[in-house]
C-alpha cells in the first residue's frame, strides 16, 4: 500500500479533503446528485477480521487492495467495492478517503429525515470498532472534532448510525457507542441525533 499523502499545508479544508486527517484515495466513489444538501454525518463501525484491530485491512478494503485469502471471513466479502469519508482508528488516527464534495459508498440501501439513498447527501464515518462493543476516548475526541469541523463547511444538520439510516438491515455501531458523549463533546442540540438515541442523551 502506497504511504497516505499529507494535507495541503495550513489549509483546513481543501476540495472536499480535510487538512488534518491523513489522505489515502478510494476508487470507490461518484459525483453526488446535483442540487444535494449534504445535510447528514452517518456514524459506523468496522474491523477486518471482525473484532480485530490495528491492521491495515479496512484501509485495504476501501482502497480494492485486500488479499482476500488472508483469512477465512474475507472470502464471505470477496468483491466488495465500499469506502466511506473518513476512517478512526483505536487511537484516534484520523484517515479519509473520498472527497466530502463527493459520494463515497458507505450506507447503501438507507431512507433517513424522509429521503432515500443517504450516500447522496450524506458524510460516512467509519469507527474501529465491533458492532455493540465499547469505543476508545482518543475515537470520540477525534470524532467530535471531525463532526465539528464538517458542520462548519457543510450544512450538517442531522448526525445518526448507520443501524438509524437502515434499519433491519445494519447494526452499527450499536449499544456500545455513547451518543450521550458524543452529544455533550458537540454541544448539540438533541433533535439533531436519531429519535432512537434522543431519550440517552
Amino acid at each position: 500500500m502506497s504511504a497516505p499523502e499529507a494535507g495541503p499545508a495550513g489549509a483546513l479544508w481543501h476540495a472536499g479533503w480535510y487538512g488534518y486527517a491523513r489522505r489515502l484515495q478510494s476508487p470507490n466513489f461518484g459525483p453526488r446528485p446535483a442540487g444535494a444538501l449534504v445535510d447528514l454525518v452517518v456514524v459506523h463501525s468496522i474491523s477486518l477480521p471482525p473484532g480485530q484491530f490495528g491492521g491495515q485491512e479496512v484501509q485495504q478494503l476501501f482502497t480494492n487492495t485486500l488479499d482476500w485469502n488472508a483469512h477465512p471471513y474475507f472470502k464471505q466479502i470477496e468483491g466488495l467495492q465500499v469506502s466511506a469519508h473518513f476512517y478512526v482508528r483505536r487511537n484516534g488516527e484520523l484517515w479519509q478517503f473520498v472527497s466530502c464534495d463527493d459520494r463515497a459508498w458507505h450506507a447503501g440501501t438507507s431512507h433517513y429525515r424522509g429521503r432515500d439513498n443517504c450516500n447522496d447527501d450524506s458524510i460516512g464515518i467509519e469507527l474501529e470498532g465491533l458492532e455493540g462493543e465499547p469505543f476508545e476516548p482518543a475515537q470520540y475526541e477525534t470524532l467530535a472534532g471531525l463532526c465539528a469541523a464538517v458542520a462548519q463547511h457543510y450544512p450538517i444538520e442531522h448526525l445518526a448510525g448507520h443501524e438509524h439510516v437502515a434499519p433491519g438491515r445494519k447494526l452499527d455501531p450499536g449499544a456500545g457507542f455513547d451518543w450521550r458523549a458524543l452529544r455533550n463533546a458537540l454541544g448539540w442540540a438533541g433533535g439533531r441525533f436519531p429519535a432512537a438515541v434522543q431519550n440517552t442523551l
